[in-house]
C-alpha cells in the first residue's frame, strides 16, 4: 500500500532499500558489548546527606505578575552593576502571547489562568488556537481548549489548532506551552490527499504526534466516510510519513478482510520511489498473468523513469521503460521502450508458436522563448508493424487499428542578418504496418539564403518589376533508404541507399497592372546532384533489358520559367428595403481568379536509347532511358511542355440579423469557406490537351459545430469502348459536358446538450492514442489501462440543492464522423467506400455514465470495431467496465478502485482478453 503525489503518473509503494555494510554491523556489535559493560538499567541512587533547611526567617512578598516593572533610562544605568558572565533567567513564556475573545477575558491572578470565551483567538509563535472557550495556566504553561455546548445548537465551536502548515480540528485540547506537547481529542487533520480522523492524538513534539484508534480516509463526508482505514496503533510525522500498525479496510464501517500488519505511508511533497503494483488476469492461450507492474524511480525534480513488466503463466513476458522530463521555459519531453515476447500455445503443440514485438516512442518539445534562433523537436514511432495488433496489453487498446507508424526528428538554426541564413537537419520515417514498408531519410539537410532585392532602393519601398526583382537559394541533401520489417536496422537495409542533392535559385518580381491585377514572373535554375546512375543494355538470351548500376558522381540541370495574373472581385447582395427588417440582410462574395503560364523545356541530351533484339536478330525497336532513372530528386523533363491554368476561388458570407435585441450591427454567417475549380491547358501537347476540372469546398454549420468538405473531379474527355481515354469531348460523343470520375464528401459532426461532456484533447487515453499515431478522439475507442487514469478532483463542485423531481436535463454528447468516396474513372460507377462512425457519452444520473464508440461500414453492411463503456461513480471509488462484444478482438474489463492516486492500488481487476488465434 503506497502514498504518492497527485501528480505521479505511476502507483508507488515505498520501500526502503536494504544492504549488507559489515563495518557498520560490527560497530553496532562493539558498542552494544560496551554499553552493557558499563552502564545499569533503572538504578536506585545512593543517598546523600540531606540538606537541612535554613532557621533563617524569609519574608515572602506577592508580587502582581501584570505590574509593569519601570524603565531604566540608559543614561544613568550602571553598566558594571551587569554581570554579562551570569547565565540569563527564562522568561516564563518563549513568545508574547495574543489573545482576544468576544464575550469576556478574565484573568484570575491567584489561580494565575486566563479565561477566553466566546470565540476566542490564541496566537503563541507559530501556534493559532482557535474555540469558543479557552483557559492558559500560567503556573503549568498550559492551555485549555473546547467548544461551548449550547442547549439548542449542541457543541459549536470546537477548536482549531494550527501550527506551520498544521491544522487539527479537534474536540478539545490541552497543550502546554513549554514542552510543546499535546493532548487531542476527535480530531482531524489533513495528511497530504487524505484526512486522519483519532480519537485520542498525542503531540510529543513539532514534529511527531502518535495516534490511537485512527481512521485515514480520502472521502469528502468526514462525518459518515463510505470507507477508512483502520490505524489502531500509528505514528505521524507531518509531512514526510506515517506509519503504522495493524490496519485494515472499512467500508461504511463493516471491516473486510483487507489489512496489513503494518504500513508505511509516505508523505513527502517531493516525488519517492516506489513499487508500481500490477493488474492481474487470464488469458486465453497464455494462462494467467501480471501486467503493468515494476517499479518507479524518481531520480529528480526533472527527470523519472518507470521500469514496468508483463508476465503470463505460459512462459511469454514483455516489458516497457517509460521516462518523462521537463525543464521549465527549455524543453519537456517522454521516452518510451515497450518490449514483449509472446508464446502462443506450448512447446511441442502443433500450433506452439513465438513472436517477437518492440516499440519506441519518443516524444520532445522546446519551448520557443528558450532559444529563439534554433529549435529541437522529436516525434517517433517506429517499430514492429505487427506490435499494436500483436500486443494483449491493455495500454495498446485504442492503438491496434493505426496502420501507419510515422517517426519525425529536426533541428533547425536561423542566423539572423540581412540575408537571413537558416538550415535544418531532419531524420523521418513512415511505416505501413500492411505491407511492412519502410521509408526513411538519415538524414535530410536543408539549407536556404533567405530572399534577396539586388536592385531595391535602399530607403523607401520597393516598386515597378526591376525594384522587385529578388532571388534566394535553396539546398536539399538526402540520404534514402527503403527497407522492410524483417531488414529493420540490419546491414542490409543500407545497400540499396540512394544519397543526392538538389541546388535551386528562384528569380522572381512582381508588380500591378492596371491598378487592380497582380502579376508575377519567375524562373527556376534547379541542379541535381547524384552518386549513383544506370546503364541499360537488352540481353537478346534471356530476352530482356539488363539494368547495371554504376557508382560515381553525375549531374544534371533543369530550368524553367512561369507567370501568373490574379485579382480579387468583391460582390455585395443587399435584400434589405427601407422600412423593412429582414432577416437575412446582404450576401457577400468574394471571387479570386488566377491565370499561370509554365513553360518547361526539353532536356532530351540526358536521354540514350538501347536497341531491342528480336529473335532472329532484327533491330525491333529503340527504347529511350535516362540515366538519372532512380534519382530521389526525379528526371530531367525529356518533353517540352508549354501550359496555361487557371483557377477560380469563392467565398461566400451573409449577414443576418442577430437574435440578441441588443446587438447593434448584424451577425456575419459562413456560408462556403471555399469553392475552388481549376484546370489547365497544353499547348504543346498533341492529344487530350485539357486537364481534368478539379472541384473542391468545404464549409461549416451549426455553429461550427458541423465541419463538410466535399470534391470531385471533372473529365471532358470520353472514353471509348475499352474504356480507355480519347482525344475526344465527351459532349461530342453523346454525353454531358463533363464525365464525373471521382467524387468524396467528409463531414464530421460534434453535439452536446449544454452541461454535456466536451471534446479533451488532453485526456490520458487521447494523449496515448495521438502519440502512437491514432486519433487524438475516442473513435476508435479509449485505453482500457483504468489503474493508471487519474479523476481530476481539482475543481471545486457547487453543492446542489436536493430536489423532489427528478432532473430531466440529462447531460450527453455525440460525435459522427461520414465518409463515402465516389469513383467511376472507367465506367464502374460505384461508391468505392462508404462509412459512418460514432462515438457517445450519456450521464444516466449524477453517478452514473454510459459510453460507446462502433461504426458502420455502409458499403460491406457491417458494424466496424465497437467498444462500449459504463462508469460509476463510486464518492471516494470509481467503477468501470469496458466491454468489446464482437470481432477478434472480442473482450471485456472490470475495474473498481479509490480515485486519489496516494490509494490507487486499492483496487480491483478482473478481464478476458481477446483470443490471439483469432
Amino acid at each position: 500500500m503506497a502514498i504518492q503525489k497527485p501528480s505521479h503518473t505511476f502507483t508507488k509503494i515505498h520501500l526502503k532499500a536494504l544492504r549488507t555494510n559489515n563495518f557498520k554491523i560490527l560497530f553496532a556489535l562493539s558498542f552494544t558489548v560496551f554499553i552493557n559493560t558499563f552502564s545499569f538499567a533503572q538504578d536506585i541512587p545512593r543517598k546523600q546527606d540531606s540538606i537541612n533547611p535554613s532557621k533563617k526567617d524569609t519574608v515572602i512578598i506577592a508580587t502582581d505578575s501584570l505590574e509593569v516593572k519601570p524603565e531604566i533610562s540608559e543614561a544613568i544605568q550602571d553598566t558594571t552593576a551587569t554581570d554579562s558572565t551570569a547565565q540569563k533567567k527564562k522568561d516564563l513564556l518563549e513568545y508574547i502571547v495574543k489573545y482576544s475573545a468576544v464575550d469576556y477575558t478574565k484573568f484570575n491572578n491567584k489561580k494565575r489562568k486566563l479565561y477566553l470565551y466566546n470565540e476566542a483567538v490564541i496566537d503563541y509563535g507559530d501556534m493559532n488556537i482557535k474555540a469558543g472557550n479557552i483557559i492558559i495556566d500560567y503556573s503549568t504553561n498550559t492551555v485549555y481548549a473546547r467548544g461551548i455546548t449550547d442547549s439548542i445548537e449542541g457543541y459549536t465551536q470546537a477548536p482549531i489548532f494550527t501550527q506551520g502548515a498544521n491544522v487539527v480540528e479537534p474536540d478539545s485540547i490541552v497543550f502546554n506551552t513549554e514542552s510543546k506537547k499535546a493532548l487531542i481529542f476527535n480530531s482531524k487533520t489533513e495528511q497530504g490527499e487524505g484526512t486522519v480522523i483519532a480519537e485520542i492524538t498525542k503531540k510529543e513534539n513539532d514534529s511527531v504526534y502518535f495516534l490511537k484508534d485512527a481512521k485515514y480516509t480520502t472521502a469528502k463526508d468526514l462525518e459518515d466516510p463510505e470507507y477508512y482505514i483502520k490505524l489502531r496503533k500509528a505514528k505521524i510525522v507531518p509531512g514526510k510519513k506515517i506509519v503504522t500498525g495493524l490496519a485494515n479496510l472499512f467500508i461504511y464501517d463493516v471491516p473486510t478482510p483487507l489489512g496489513l500488519p503494518f504500513g508505511f505511508f509516505p508523505q513527502s511533497e517531493k516525488q519517492t520511489s516506489g513499487v508500481i503494483i500490477p493488474s492481474f488476469g487470464e488469458q486465453n492461450d497464455r494462462g494467467y498473468f501480471l501486467q503493468n507492474g515494476g517499479y518507479y524511480f524518481a531520480i529528480s525534480d526533472y527527470f523519472d523513469l518507470a521500469v514496468l513488466g508483463d508476465y503470463y503463466t505460459n512462459g511469454s513476458y514483455g516489458f516497457r521503460v517509460e521516462n518523462k522530463y521537463r525543464v521549465r521555459y527549455r524543453f519537456n519531453g517522454n521516452l518510451s521502450f515497450r518490449y514483449e515476447n509472446l508464446i502462443t500455445s506450448e512447446r511441442g503443440f502443433p500450433d506452439y508458436g513465438k513472436n517477437t514485438i518492440y516499440n519506441l516512442r519518443w516524444s520532445h518539445s522546446q519551448d520557443s522563448k528558450s532559444n529563439p534562433n534554433s529549435r529541437f523537436s522529436a516525434s517517433v514511432n517506429l517499430g514492429s508493424s505487427t506490435y499494436y495488433r500483436s500486443s494483449i496489453n491493455q495500454v495498446n487498446t485504442g492503438s491496434f487499428l493505426n496502420n501507419t507508424l510515422a517517426s519525425s526528428v529536426s533541428y533547425s538554426k536561423t542566423f539572423q542578418g540581412e540575408p537571413q541564413v537558416n538550415f535544418s537537419v531532419t531524420a523521418t520515417h513512415s511505416q505501413n504496418t500492411n505491407t511492412e514498408q519502410i521509408n526513411m531519410t538519415l538524414p535530410t539537410f536543408q539549407g536556404s539564403v533567405g530572399r534577396i532585392f539586388p536592385l531595391a532602393p535602399k530607403v523607401g519601398s520597393k516598386k515597378g518589376v526591376i525594384q522587385n526583382i529578388n532571388l534566394q537559394y535553396n539546398l536539399r541533401a538526402e540520404n534514402r533508404i527503403q527497407t522492410t520489417d524483417s531488414l529493420f536496422f540490419k546491414k542490409e537495409m543500407f545497400d540499396d541507399a540512394k544519397t543526392g542533392f538538389q541546388h535551386t535559385i528562384p528569380l522572381s518580381t512582381n508588380f500591378k497592372v492596371f491598378k487592380y491585377f497582380s502579376v508575377s514572373a519567375s524562373t527556376n535554375y534547379n541542379e541535381v546532384w547524384t552518386f549513383k546512375t544506370i546503364d541499360r543494355t537488352y540481353d537478346p538470351v534471356e530476352r530482356q533489358p539488363v539494368t547495371e548500376t554504376i557508382n560515381g558522381f553525375d549531374t544534371f540541370r533543369t530550368y524553367n520559367f512561369s507567370t501568373s495574373l490574379g485579382t480579387t472581385i468583391y460582390g455585395m447582395f443587399n435584400f434589405e428595403k427601407e422600412g423593412e427588417d429582414k432577416k437575412i440582410k446582404a450576401i457577400r462574395h468574394v471571387m479570386r481568379p488566377s491565370l499561370s503560364y509554365n513553360i518547361n523545356p526539353s532536356f532530351d541530351k540526358y536521354y540514350d536509347t538501347y536497341e531491342v533484339v528480336s529473335a532472329d536478330g532484327q533491330t525491333t525497336d529503340d527504347v529511350e532511358f535516362t540515366r538519372f532513372e532512380g534519382s530521389i530528386f526525379g528526371t530531367p523533363n525529356k518533353n517540352f511542355s508549354s501550359s496555361m491554368g487557371m483557377s477560380l476561388s469563392n467565398n461566400f458570407e451573409a449577414k443576418v440579423r442577430d437574435k440578441d435585441s441588443t446587438a447593434t450591427e448584424p451577425k456575419k454567417v459562413i456560408l462556403l469557406n471555399n469553392l475552388n475549380f481549376s484546370t489547365s491547358y497544353n499547348f504543346a501537347g498533341d492529344s487530350l490537351q485539357w486537364s481534368a476540372v478539379r472541384m473542391s469546398g468545404g464549409t461549416q454549420l451549426f455553429k461550427n459545430k458541423m465541419s463538410i468538405n466535399f470534391g470531385a473531379t471533372l473529365d471532358p474527355y470520353a472514353l471509348d469502348s475499352n474504356n480507355k481515354k480519347i482525344d475526344k469531348f465527351n459532349i461530342d460523343n453523346g454525353g454531358s459536358l463533363f464525365r464525373l470520375t471521382s467524387a468524396n464528401l467528409t463531414a464530421s459532426w460534434s453535439l452536446s446538450s449544454k452541461d454535456g461532456k466536451k471534446d479533451d484533447d488532453e485526456s490520458d487515453s487521447s494523449r496515448e492514442n495521438l502519440r502512437s499515431g491514432g486519433r487524438a478522439d475516442d473513435l476508435f475507442g479509449v485505453s482500457e489501462d483504468f489503474a493508471n487514469q487519474q479523476f481530476a478532483d481539482d475543481e471545486v463542485e457547487e453543492e446542489e440543492v436536493p430536489s423532489d423531481l427528478y432532473n430531466y436535463k440529462i447531460p450527453w454528447s455525440l460525435r459522427l464522423a461520414y465518409a463515402v468516396n465516389y469513383s467511376n474513372s472507367a465506367r464502374q460507377n460505384e461508391i468505392s467506400s462508404h462509412s459512418l462512425m460514432f462515438s457517445g457519452d450519456i450521464d444516466l444520473s449524477e453517478k452514473w455514465s454510459v459510453g460507446a464508440s462502433s461504426g458502420y461500414d455502409l458499403k460491406n453492411q457491417g458494424f466496424t470495431y465497437t467498444q462500449l463503456r459504463f462508469e460509476r461513480d463510486l464518492l471516494s471509488w470509481r467503477m468501470n467496465f469496458s466491454w468489446v462484444p464482437f470481432s477478434t478482438r472480442s473482450s471485456w474489463n472490470f475495474f473498481i478502485g479509490i480515485k486519489s492516486s496516494i490509494l490507487k492500488d486499492l483496487k480491483y481487476e478482473q478481464r478476458r482478453q481477446p483470443d490471439v488465434r483469432l
